[in-house]
């Protein structure tokens, strides 16, 4: 519960060897996390015969009714103020001046810069609007996973040589206070192209008279501006884009292709190799036309043995001895079946 008192300090009066009104505060500042606990304690002496009958701890016009350990939990930016303690006796009240400085705070990301090339290097600095202590210790975090390696007692941590897998979002937290991350802040990373790859569609052999589809595919920050497809010793380009098509291929299309990417960063090319299958779709052609001329030539030797085999009429001549001739007709039949 609270009060609103007006502040008053009674006389700091005693004789020499006694105890006077005496309020010593552990720390006179005292620098805390947003949403962490915070203990403000002190000590107090008073002079004999004036008991405390009450303390209390206030600040701002509301006080508290404490011992000499006041627990703040949950901190909120709001808690910032002054806080003094007091002692209400019969005899009067008492309280200390200037008291304790409380001062909640969260912790911020700084980075510089925040957009770097490979191997630049990167800082980042985990900063507070109060001084958090010596002894504190700082825990490093990317995409939400600790670091390893990072935790230490330092309030900066230097990215060397960075490379495009330093690149996503860091935070930092104080040891004790995993939960109490700053917001996050974005590393950004500038590379040329990497990672070139070349797709080619459809899959299978590639044959004469066909067509054929390549897909250059490729990692770049940022991305990549232009794509160039070049053949193997030739000293023009073939094409520009991502995807280069070939219609209607032929056998002197066969060789060496290559794509280049390129950004502002820089350029790089990948090689793929097309071996084209000649004469494939002829050969086939061919077989049909063998087939036809084979099946024309069954039926024209079946034609010539049907016409050998039909039946026919035979004159024989006989001469006798007289050299009359005498003629005698022999007429054969002859059906065959096939």
């Amino acid at each position: 519960m609270f009060w609103y008192l007006t502040d008053h300090r009674s006389p700091a009066v005693c004789a020499v060897g006694q105890n006077c009104w005496r309020v010593i505060y552990a720390k006179r500042s005292i620098c805390a996390l947003k949403g962490s606990s915070v203990d403000i304690s002190c000590t107090y002496t008073y002079p004999h015969g004036h008991i405390p009958k009450d303390t209390f701890w206030f600040t701002q016009g509301k006080s508290t009714k404490d011992d000499c350990t006041l627990r703040i939990k949950d901190l909120k930016e709001s808690d910032s103020a002054e806080y003094k303690f007091r002692l209400v006796t019969a005899e009067g009240k008492y309280v200390s001046s200037p008291g304790v400085y409380l001062t909640v705070t969260y912790v911020l990301l700084e980075m510089n810069p925040m957009s770097v090339s490979e191997r630049e290097m990167a800082k980042l600095t985990c900063t507070a609007n109060c001084r958090l202590g010596d002894n504190t210790a700082f825990i490093w975090y990317k995409n939400r996973q600790a670091i390893p390696n990072s935790h230490n007692y330092s309030n900066s941590l230097h990215l060397c040589q960075v490379s495009s897998e330093d690149a996503g979002s860091y935070s930092c937290a104080v040891e004790g206070h995993e939960n109490l991350h700053s917001p996050e802040v974005t590393l950004t990373v500038r590379y040329k192209p990497k990672n070139i790859s070349v797709s080619i569609g459809p899959s299978g052999k590639i044959v004469e008279g066909s067509s054929v589809t390549l897909t250059c595919h490729s990692d770049a920050n940022p991305p990549v501006q232009k794509y160039t497809w070049y053949k193997r010793n030739l000293n023009t380009s073939k094409e520009s884009g991502q995807i280069y098509r070939i219609i209607n291929i032929r056998s002197e299309d066969s060789g060496e292709y290559y794509c280049e990417a390129q950004n502002e960063m820089g350029a790089k090319n990948f090689t793929v190799r097309l071996i084209i299958v000649s004469g494939e779709k002829n050969s086939i052609n061919i077989a049909v036309g063998i087939t036809v001329v084979a099946l024309v030539l069954i039926l024209l030797f079946s034609f010539l043995w049907f016409r050998k085999r039909a039946p026919k009429s035979t004159d024989t001549r006989d001469t006798a001895e007289d050299g009359q001739g005498v003629y005698n007709r022999h007429v054969t039949s002859e059906l065959t079946c096939l």
